[in-house]
């Protein structure tokens, strides 16, 4: 290459768990000129967070409100290459990656502007990157590669010990006996095959067939309950986000309304998804399944 190639590397990250993943990333990236941004709110989220904290922020990350972030300085007005990391919060993206979206410095920057997206979730990344590719793209950038980082455990049980990270603020296992909650370790060391693909797609200035190369790592995958549940989901989370709105006029009204918003999410995680998944895999499934892998490889793309 004849100049030093320019990436613009934005994360935001309550854990470190996200910081990790692009750590090593990036970190098999050569000959390249990175500048690393921490998108930050102004008025910082709780970590570890308190039940009464989350669930009142729950509308505003559904119907992607901006918060104000603090100030940017970008090394260049103009990048070869963005790395946009983040987090889903609520089935979408979280109100720090929405707000950084909505940024007119940002959208600037994202005109013509190749994009990878790095996702660290517990495992319902596909309404979050649905509306993060749609503000991408109405800004003038364009995806050419997602990778997202998951906890690969059963949906319940990854539901247990994210609550327990997230609530205890420790990267432990629950009881001793549960697994170890967020992505594993495993594949957070496996961001280094994804940044070693993209490090020779660079080499070569050709970014065109990015996605495709990542796939064929096999590490990728996005399981049939996930995806049903998914699709299912996201209409009821904005009518309880628009509830929350519309009665929560008052802090007291607010928390009122969105604890019974936790205790509906609750019953129909542990309760209600396992009953309909088993019912779609014994009976709908066998007939499905056809449209179900196509869907795959739409949302994987």
């Amino acid at each position: 290459m004849d100049k030093l190639y320019k990436i613009l590397l934005l994360s935001y990250s309550q854990t470190g768990q996200l910081n990790e993943i692009t750590d090593n990333f990036a970190g098999e990236l050569r000959n390249v000129d990175i500048d690393r941004v921490q998108y930050n709110p102004v008025t910082p989220f709780p970590f570890p967070w308190t039940s009464k904290a989350f669930f009142d922020c729950m509308p505003e990350c559904v119907l992607e409100t901006a918060i104000p972030l603090q100030k940017i300085d970008y090394k260049y007005s103009k990048y070869d290459l963005i790395i946009f990391a983040y987090q889903p919060w609520f089935l979408s993206p979280s109100i720090p990656a929405s707000s950084i979206l909505q940024d007119k410095t940002f959208l600037v920057l994202l005109q013509n502007t190749p994009v990878i997206t790095l996702i660290g979730s517990r495992n319902m990344w596909l309404n979050s990157q649905a509306s993060v590719r749609k503000r991408i793209t109405e800004a003038g950038g364009y995806i050419v590669g997602n990778v997202p980082f998951v906890d690969r455990n059963q949906n319940q049980i990854s539901a247990v010990t994210i609550l327990h990270w997230m609530l205890k603020g420790t990267k432990t296992r629950k009881y001793g006996m549960f697994p170890k909650p967020g992505v594993s370790d495993k594949d957070i060391q496996s961001a280094s095959q994804f940044g070693s693909i993209l490090n020779q797609a660079i080499e070569k200035n050709e970014l065109s067939d990015l996605q495709t190369k990542f796939l064929n790592l096999g590490l990728i995958t996005l399981p049939t309950d996930i995806l049903f549940i998914e699709e299912r989901a996201k209409r009821l989370f904005s009518i309880w986000a628009n509830l929350i709105r519309k009665y929560g006029t008052t802090q007291k009204g607010k928390t009122r309304v969105a604890t019974a918003f936790k205790y509906y999410l609750l019953i129909a995680l542990f309760i209600v998804a396992p009953i309909v998944i088993l019912v779609y895999q014994l009976i709908i499934a066998p007939f499905t399944s056809k449209s179900i892998n196509k869907k795959k490889q739409i949302y994987l793309q």
